[in-house]
């Protein structure tokens, strides 16, 4: 039993690290939540060019402030039903640590939900749902509002052939 749960539990100093301040948002009706540190900021939808032969979650890119930046739709990413965007759908740009570097990256969103100061006490590591299934993405679970928030590693959310397609992209 102690070798399951050593396996399905982060260490205390990651959960304790996980402390502080996450902008919290939404994907089908979910809550989610990524350190307001990684969040440069936070625009309306825009007009997304379609660039060619990459994934179906990398929409394309933008032109923000004369700066192309990739896009991709976390929905689609996570495996989840796209769907319509709305007046409430909205691009985070957050800024993503790769080997050696930084990129930044729209992320679409169904919407933005509020900045919550998450103690290290409503933190508890991710579920073990097995092998077969990668939650390093996951920072932990945050317990508010009778509710629980997925805490994401934003820079862990893609894999490194994702990232030199998103670079690539760019």
């Amino acid at each position: 039993m102690a070798e399951n749960s050593a396996q399905s539990t982060k260490p205390l100093e990651t959960l304790v690290a996980s402390e502080g301040k996450y902008l919290t948002f939404s994907l089908l009706e979910e809550e989610y939540g990524i350190s307001i540190l990684k969040v440069k900021e936070i625009i309306g939808m825009m007009t997304i060019t379609t660039v060619p032969q990459t994934p179906p979650f990398i929409k394309g890119v933008i032109n923000l402030r004369g700066k192309v930046i990739p896009v991709m739709d976390l929905r689609l990413r996570f495996g989840l039903p796209g769907c319509d965007y709305t007046d409430r759908t909205c691009i985070m740009v957050v800024e993503i640590r790769t080997a050696g570097s930084q990129l930044t990256i729209g992320v679409v969103v169904d919407s933005v939900s509020e900045v919550l100061n998450i103690k290290s006490e409503d933190i508890e590591p991710a579920p073990s749902f097995g092998s077969q299934i990668n939650t390093d993405y996951i920072l932990g679970m945050a317990k508010k509002d009778k509710g629980v928030k997925i805490l994401l590693d934003i820079d862990r959310v893609l894999s490194t052939a994702e990232l030199k397609i998103m670079q690539n992209a760019a």
